[in-house]
């Protein structure tokens, strides 16, 4: 079985491709900047209106630049769907100068954008350009994705659906969807949609926290322990997981900037002895925490994401991740070992 594995951060796109026949460090790899970047760097050059079509998509400094596009004197209009990469709010996105509409002929000397998270036609065209067999059988894809409800901030309604879901110990595996995204996740539901209209694959999509907290979950030093954090230091965010007998126990998520090394000592302890609260992380400015268990003991801090170095500023026994021998590929081995675990 052939799986290409995509996982989309903030800083990067890490992108995997597996064939199950051979050995997983004999994949092919490729590491690029995360499409918001290079489409921030698209508007940059162009001195005319803009019209943007496509999907909701990953904003990160999309509306910045969108903004002071619109500060040039240019006007910038964006379909209804791919306007929601702003905000779900579409009364939001209006405040900022942004036009909503439907594409017509008026708009046609306006330079068009088309806003995704997945580009699989400028990935197969590496491939190709290297001829390299590229066939698929599964594809897999993160992304981080909040969900919206209108009634509730992202910070509580994201920690709300965690929850729910982590209602007794699971395994990391089970927050990966195949085929039931809930219409809140409108995110996930548009990576979905852009795989399903390329070809006929039924895409695993995952949180791109979740996922990367899987990868570590099998790197092989860390197969050998039994009680244990995982974490992630994102370049936004911060997740860390408390693992005993395969299963998470308990949960927590900041942001990296409002994180020191004392801080994030104490959450981590705090965490593995079940007694972290939901109020004291959230009300320090990150999304929340919950617990189910405490765990035994601390055998090692396994640790992953970009910012990782925060880590050594503590006197935590801590071990960098390398699943299948790359940093860099937790989240797409993740998604992998998701992706078999529901195909089971």
């Amino acid at each position: 079985m052939k799986i290409l594995a995509i996982d989309v951060g903030t800083g990067t796109q890490d992108i995997l491709y597996y064939d199950t026949s051979k050995e997983l460090e004999n994949s092919t790899k490729l590491v690029l900047p995360s499409p918001h970047l290079y489409i921030a760097q698209k508007i940059d050059t162009i001195k005319n209106n803009i019209f943007f079509t496509g999907k909701i998509m990953g904003g990160g400094k999309l509306k910045r630049k969108i903004v002071e596009h619109i500060e040039k004197g240019y006007e910038v209009v964006m379909e209804e769907e791919c306007a929601k990469t702003i905000r779900d709010n579409l009364n939001e996105v209006k405040s900022f100068g942004i036009k909503i509409d439907t594409y017509s002929d008026k708009y046609n000397d306006y330079s068009k954008i088309e806003l995704k998270d997945i580009y699989l036609e400028k990935l197969n065209k590496t491939f190709l350009n290297y001829d390299l067999d590229y066939e698929i059988d599964e594809i897999a894809i993160a992304v981080q994705d909040h969900g919206y409800n209108e009634k509730m901030g992202d910070r509580d309604f994201r920690f709300e659906k965690i929850r729910e879901k982590l209602k007794n110990p699971i395994n990391v595996e089970e927050f990966g969807f195949l085929d039931n995204i809930p219409k809140y996740y409108s995110r996930m539901k548009s990576v979905e949609s852009t795989i399903k209209n390329k070809n006929k694959l039924n895409p695993l999509i995952m949180d791109t926290k979740f996922a990367s907290i899987c990868g570590m979950c099998y790197d092989e030093n860390i197969k050998k322990l039994n009680s244990y954090i995982v974490i992630d230091i994102g370049n936004g965010h911060t997740t860390a997981a408390a693992i005993e007998d395969n299963k998470i126990q308990g949960i927590f998520e900041h942001h990296t900037s409002s994180l020191t090394k004392e801080s994030l000592e104490k959450y981590i302890k705090r965490l593995a002895s079940g007694k972290i609260t939901n109020e004291e992380i959230y009300n320090d400015n990150g999304h929340g925490a919950h617990t189910i268990n405490p765990i035994s003991q601390i055998e090692k801090v396994v640790v992953s994401g970009p910012k990782r170095k925060l880590i050594e500023e503590t006197d935590l026994d801590w071990y960098y991740a390398c699943p299948g021998g790359d940093v860099m590929m937790t989240g797409t081995i993740g998604l992998i070992k998701t992706l078999e675990y529901l195909k089971e």
